[in-house]
């Protein structure tokens, strides 16, 4: 346990360093730094994955049991996910301001919590419940990454003409990216809770009991899907659809970070 936590630390520290070279990256319009920040938040992955894997062969399940697990493997996939899209859309490396401080949060907020060991009830050892769990995860990351899309779009609405936001992408393609990936989000959501019902009725005798994180899952996914209805067929865009979009992501954090580990739920009995 003592070198899963070490190695946790060390993962933040990465996430830090890399947060603050995307805040001066940013904040004082200096491209170069962008290339450090993505590097160490690449390299704060491999410590990160060392902790979840030692932590995953001590408890013998996979890091859906406790806060600390929880959190530290939504940090885990959402920088991962960050990282391999910048890759692949360098222009979007930008949105590193965004993610990288909300995931060292997350990463953070778990080690104040309890790392205790909690073991799998054998009722709850299901696919379903895997499936549940990591899609959930992947739409995380893919609204995260909106989330930047849209706060960019807003920032480079405001100040068009400031030599560091004209290589932003444009406004436009922001706007394509935010759009883009809270479809793929809305997919992995849909999924989540379809795969959550299943594993409910294995596990409770039900696919649907009204519990809160049930009913905010539905409320977020509807929110969402409220926005792409917008956006495809009364053509809602810029800065009206960021906006949603943020007021959307707040809806999502409380479904996600907040109702599991302060409502009293059936759910919540998973994430003491």
């Amino acid at each position: 346990m003592e070198q899963q936590i070490i190695f946790n630390w060390i993962a933040i520290v990465f996430d830090v360093i890399s947060t603050v070279f995307f805040a001066y990256g940013v904040s004082f319009q200096r491209e170069k730094a962008l290339k450090p920040a993505m590097i160490t938040a690449l390299l704060g992955l491999i410590p990160h994955a060392i902790s979840i894997v030692i932590r995953w062969q001590i408890t013998g399940h996979g890091p859906y049991m406790a806060k600390y697990e929880v959190l530290s493997s939504n940090a885990w996939v959402t920088i991962f996910f960050f990282v391999m899209a910048s890759w692949k859309i360098p222009r979007l490396r930008h949105t590193g301001l965004i993610v990288m401080p909300l995931s060292f949060l997350m990463m953070g907020s778990g080690l104040l919590t309890d790392p205790g060991i909690r073991k799998l009830p054998p009722t709850l050892k299901s696919g379903w419940l895997i499936l549940h769990v990591v899609f959930a995860k992947v739409s995380t990351g893919a609204v995260i990454i909106a989330l930047g899309t849209s706060v960019l779009y807003l920032l480079k609405g405001k100040k068009a003409e400031n030599e560091f936001y004209r290589r932003l992408p444009s406004l436009e393609a922001l706007d394509e990216f935010s759009y883009k990936f809270i479809g793929f989000g809305f997919i992995f959501w849909s999924i989540t809770v379809a795969a959550g019902a299943i594993w409910a009725n294995e596990a409770w005798g039900k696919y649907w009991s009204w519990d809160p994180i049930e009913t905010w899952s539905l409320i977020t996914w509807l929110l969402y899907g409220l926005y792409l209805h917008l956006r495809f067929f009364f053509r809602w865009k810029g800065s009206q659809a960021a906006w949603m979009l943020i007021v959307c992501f707040i809806f999502s954090a409380v479904t996600i970070f907040v109702i599991p580990f302060v409502i009293e739920s059936l759910h919540a009995e998973y994430f003491r």
